[in-house]
């Protein structure tokens, strides 16, 4: 068995709006060559939301779940899969993350939880914010699975990103 071959792509400032810019010419999957843009101040925002019976929802507002403090847990847990992205997704770059934030809004419903990451680097930072996101949603589901199993996961999406090549983006 031979093994695959790779061709870098000849030219690494294709990526542009509605092209696949992990794929090479012939169709491989590639790690985008970043080198020659600038770093540049660059933050994301993304959002997503849980729904869940109003007993659990109770249940977490009011710090009464077994396992502990579900929304404590569930920041840090999403700070800490922002930081591990790269490590999660196979094409990202590693980033140094300059800060991420988490702000979770338990109601009546559920919770919805909106995620910030920021960086000073050659790449955006989309992915970490939907990643912290995510794993906070995922959670607070593994935390009040035994008050709800019929909680549902939805919505997550990026709402709004700054700088880099492409310029700012609001969803």
């Amino acid at each position: 068995m031979t093994p695959a071959t790779h061709t870098p792509s000849p030219d690494p400032s294709r990526e542009r709006e509605g092209k696949l810019t992990h794929l090479d010419a012939s169709g491989a999957a590639h790690m985008v060559d970043v080198g020659g843009k600038p770093v540049t101040a660059r933050v994301a925002i993304a959002t997503g939301r849980i729904t869940m019976s109003a007993e659990a929802a109770a249940a977490i507002r009011d710090g009464a779940v077994a396992k502990g403090d579900v929304l404590a847990v569930a920041r840090v847990a999403g700070i800490m899969a922002a930081k591990k992205t790269a490590d999660l997704i196979p094409l990202c770059h590693p980033l140094p993350l300059t800060s991420v934030t988490l702000d979770l809004a338990p109601d009546d419903g559920g919770v919805t939880v909106t995620a910030t990451a920021a960086t000073d680097a050659r790449t955006g930072v989309e992915m970490e914010a939907l990643t912290a996101a995510s794993v906070a949603l995922l959670t607070i589901y593994d935390m009040a699975k035994a008050l709800d199993k019929r909680m549902i996961i939805e919505g997550v999406r990026l709402l709004r990103k700054t700088g880099g090549k492409s310029g700012d983006f609001k969803g």
